[in-house]
């Protein structure tokens, strides 16, 4: 959803205006808009979906993600991936990416772009790059790519056995939709 940044900035005067004239905290009402927000996008998107939406509170700027699982085949991994040894979703339950560049063009073959962003994964944050292909269809963008990262950048460090079949290196396979408003 575009949200251009005459309406980021009145989303908070508005926030402000309520909290002051109810008399009430405006982080309460910026979390009620950001609840709303929420919900609205599940009618449209699917209420199956977990999303949710975070109004920064210095810029007005409203982010909405769609919350995803990682799940192995087989229930012991997926519990043994949650733990400490790897993502420890205790202390750190959210990875992100923020994108601060996507060009035109790939060296690798396939791909339609570039892009150029910040990867935070088990509460570190490394700078990647990688190809992937990028249209649009349907209303909004469609994004698709392939990609490898290296564990121990995150701090991702379980050592396994000498028998395991745990590698440093994990390959990244994103699909990603955004629909227009």
């Amino acid at each position: 959803m575009a949200i251009t940044s005459a309406n980021q900035l009145e989303l908070l005067q508005t926030a402000e205006a309520v909290a002051r004239e109810k008399m009430i905290d405006p982080n309460l009402v910026v979390e009620a808009m950001e609840e709303s927000l929420a919900r609205a996008a599940k009618s449209r998107y699917g209420a199956e979906m977990d999303i949710r939406v975070s109004i920064d509170r210095k810029t007005g700027r409203a982010t909405f993600t769609r919350v995803r699982t990682v799940v192995a085949d087989d229930e012991r991994l997926t519990e043994h991936l949650k733990n400490e040894d790897f993502f420890h979703v205790e202390q750190f339950p959210t990875s992100e990416f923020a994108s601060t560049g996507i060009v035109a063009g790939s060296d690798s073959e396939g791909f339609t772009h570039t892009v150029t962003g910040n990867l935070t994964i088990h509460g570190e944050t490394k700078q990647v790059v990688f190809p992937a292909n990028i249209e649009m269809a349907d209303g909004g963008v469609k994004a698709a790519t392939e990609f490898v990262i290296n564990r121990q950048d995150f701090k991702i460090a379980y050592p396994g056995r000498a028998d395991d079949l745990i590698q440093d290196n994990v390959a990244m396979n994103i699909q990603f939709v955004a629909m227009g408003a």
